[in-house]
């Protein structure tokens, strides 16, 4: 990076939802109130798992590292966004705001993978039952979320080098309340083809297959849940499948809408907007619609709370 681009790009003022005045106070109570319950949430999910013994099966361990997940997901962005509430705009440096995208980019790709090794879990669970335990044994599973932490953040290398390659030299204020890659193209006054590439690269390669691969193996799913008899059988797996789902309908195509387009479509309030689906809403309604909502999870929380 030369000199020149090196001065222009010291820091980096993110303005958040200063551009919203009136809203302020009624945001900050709701955004506390949303970092709260997705901290109690998930850190409720992973006391009651470790705490019982029966929950220690493949579907609840990646449950655990998904809700540790979201738990370092929203502490690397909701400390700030409850900041700018106090203040017209807070100023960053380049390296915060280059290491605040790379734990971003990572932890989203973490969680694309961590609900791809899920609905494979789901599928030997439903389709294989009597081996279930055999093909998801202790090593797989480990192998399978170190492997999904491990790719996240390599993943997320690439993008952060090339962007921190870019010159900022016509603004350095982010319309956003982080630092969004997004947001950051769109003030860049280089080249960002690459960039943008690389993005669609990312969105096919990892997006697009993970999503394939889950809609493969719910279809697999439901043909297995169709055979089954039992009126009761076929309500729990249903169940268990609908909640997944419904995290990996939001999640993917909140994702999508926000990322896999040009540069020039970009609008900074839609953006804001729509990152809110996946910085706020999954994280929260992970613990309810995963757990919250289980017979066999709220039979531990009674139990949990009995032995204390």
């Amino acid at each position: 990076m030369n000199k020149e681009n090196r001065s222009s790009t010291e820091y980096f003022l993110i303005v958040g939802f200063s551009d919203i005045p009136h809203l302020q106070i009624p945001l900050f109570v709701a955004f506390l109130i949303v970092y709260l319950l997705t901290l109690v949430g998930n850190l409720l999910i992973l006391t009651t798992t470790y705490s019982n013994s029966h929950l220690h099966t493949p579907m609840y361990f990646f449950l655990t590292h998904l809700s540790f997940l979201d738990i370092c997901y929203v502490s690397v962005l909701f400390p700030q966004l409850l900041t700018h509430f106090f203040l017209e705009g807070i100023q960053v440096s380049f390296t915060e705001c280059i290491l605040q995208l790379f734990f971003f980019l990572g932890m989203v790709t973490i969680e694309v993978l961590l609900l791809t090794v899920m609905a494979y879990d789901r599928h030997v669970a439903i389709c294989n039952p009597l081996t279930y335990m055999t093909i998801m044994n202790k090593a797989v599973c480990m192998w399978l979320a170190a492997g999904s932490w491990a790719a996240g953040l390599i993943i997320a290398i690439p993008h952060t080098v090339l962007l921190s390659k870019l010159s900022f030299c016509n603004s350095h204020t982010i319309n956003h309340f982080f630092c969004d890659l997004t947001a950051l193209l769109k003030i860049s006054c280089s080249d960002t083809s690459n960039n943008e590439t690389l993005i669609y690269i990312s969105g096919v390669v990892i997006t697009m297959l993970s999503f394939i691969l889950i809609i493969i193996s719910y279809s697999k799913i439901a043909a297995s849940i169709l055979k089954i008899k039992s009126k009761i059988g076929k309500d729990k797996a249903f169940s268990t499948c609908a909640s997944h789902l419904t995290v990996v309908v939001l999640f993917f195509a909140s994702l999508c809408s926000t990322y896999m387009r040009p540069t020039s479509t970009f609008s900074n309030k839609d953006n804001k907007i729509m990152s809110l689906s996946y910085v706020a809403v999954t994280p929260l309604c992970n613990p309810i619609i995963y757990c919250l909502k289980n017979t066999e999870f709220k039979k531990a929380l009674r139990k949990s709370k009995k032995a204390t």
